[in-house]
């Protein structure tokens, strides 16, 4: 029979007292180690609001911070970018001279009278803000691009409201990308030429126009080519056809087809920058209420424009400007007539003629320091006039100016600024005026 061999009892093992003494200790150490930990977890301030730390809730090993690892993204945008900004600014004016008297807060020559005393007395005083401007624009990061839309009114009333102290709109366009659309300065026109002065229409002889348009731009950066279809309208003189036929001269309006083609090209360097650009329009007239419309016509307008900054000295630069072309009247800071009825022989009926027009800006810009600057210059514009228009018609403008300005802080600034302009009409007769003007403007923005 086998017999079966067996180990003794636990408690009857000799080894058996000293694993039993040996597992105690462990423990002990274990507790007091558990006890330690706890001690130092309530202790710390990232755990106050955690459950306390017992026997029965095991520890956690610490988890990485996903915030802390989280990637950055590579594209990663500011929310949207909002600026509040404009000016408010006085002009006190001593006119030595008379204008017209919806334009005489400002030297425009085609308001000067070339009849003496048609406007009263020589000599007004006149005090203006309507120069005040207050805008709005946005940019916002949509994908790869900015939306960029801007907003901006001032208070010098034109057209229905000429002559009024009311919200006048000058810019309301978005542009994304390539693309803009909205109300904004027409490619035709270069903004830089526009000098330092205090007046607010400026030197007549340049394009300045701010329309509404479709615009491209396939190419951006130091050198730019855009292309645009802009609004259009006609500026007509009526001629001797409305003087001989007053139903005519009444009825007459501008008819447009297609709207004005535009293109621009503009390089900028650290010396300045160089500008081309150039507008293709069709100009014509109908008459209201006839059979057909008649009389009526069209015709073909076109323009260069070719402008500079030079710049000297750090701030100081030389502005010239210098265009030509038919039928682009609507497109100039003052002057001229788009379209005439013509006629070659007497006892026809009247075609349309795009006016010829040319004009310059020379202007120089100077900086005596960083507190104070002064702007002289000259420009005018002129209108190959036709047989058929009146005695009375536009034919030349001239517009000069001189000024200091003063900024005594950032915001503000302080001018005095004489200006001088002439009015010549097709048939010889002319006008001059002269102004002081002293202005005082505080600008501001939202992130000053």
């Amino acid at each position: 029979m086998l017999a079966i061999a067996t180990a003794p009892a636990f408690g009857a093992n000799p080894e058996g007292a000293e694993v039993r003494a040996s597992l105690r200790a462990e423990i002990e150490a274990l507790k007091s180690r558990l006890a330690a930990l706890e001690a130092r977890l309530e202790a710390s301030e990232s755990v106050t609001t955690a459950a306390p730390v017992t026997a029965a809730t095991p520890i956690e090993p610490a988890q990485p911070s996903t915030t802390a690892l989280a990637p950055v993204a590579p594209n990663a945008r500011p929310d949207t970018e909002i600026e509040i900004y404009g000016y408010a600014q006085i002009d006190a004016i001593q006119d030595f001279g008379r204008m017209h008297p919806g334009w005489e807060d400002s030297l425009r020559p085609t308001r000067i009278p070339t009849v003496d005393g048609r406007y009263g007395g020589d000599g007004k005083y006149i005090a203006s803000v309507r120069q005040s401007r207050l805008g709005i624009q946005a940019t916002r990061p949509i994908g790869n691009r900015d939306l960029h839309v801007k907003l901006e009114a001032d208070l010098y009333g034109v057209g229905a409201d000429e002559g009024k102290t009311t919200l006048h709109l000058r810019h309301a366009y978005g542009q994304y990308g390539q693309w803009l659309a909205g109300q904004t300065n027409s490619l035709f026109m270069d903004g830089d030429v526009f000098p330092n002065t205090i007046d607010y229409w400026g030197p007549n002889g340049m394009a300045y126009l701010r329309t509404a348009q479709i615009r491209w731009t396939p190419l951006s950066g130091p050198n730019s080519f855009s292309v645009a279809i802009e609004d259009t309208g006609d500026d007509i003189d009526t001629g001797r056809f409305g003087r001989e036929f007053p139903a005519f001269g009444a009825a007459a309006e501008g008819h447009d087809d297609w709207p004005d083609l535009t293109a621009q090209f503009r390089m900028d360097r650290d010396w300045g920058h160089f500008q081309a650009a150039g507008i293709l329009r069709k100009v014509g007239f109908d008459t209201a209420g006839t059979v057909d419309n008649a009389p009526k016509g069209d015709d073909i307008g076109w323009g260069l424009n070719l402008s500079t900054n030079l710049r000297f000295g750090g701030k100081d630069r030389l502005i010239l400007s210098v265009l030509g072309g038919k039928g682009i009247a609507s497109y100039m800071n003052d002057g001229g007539n788009d379209l005439i009825p013509d006629d070659s022989a007497p006892g026809r009926i009247p075609d349309a003629v795009a006016m010829p027009l040319w004009a310059a800006v020379l202007y120089y810009d100077h900086w005596w320091n960083n507190r104070w600057s002064s702007s002289a210059g000259y420009s005018f514009t002129q209108v190959d006039n036709s047989n058929n228009q009146n005695a009375d018609a536009f034919k030349k403008g001239e517009y000069a100016s001189v000024n200091l300005l003063h900024y005594p802080t950032d915001s503000l600034l302080v001018g005095a600024e004489f200006l001088w302009g002439r009015r010549t009409d097709n048939g010889g007769a002319s006008g001059t005026d002269s102004r002081l003007q002293v202005s005082v403007k505080y600008d501001f923005s939202s992130k000053d």
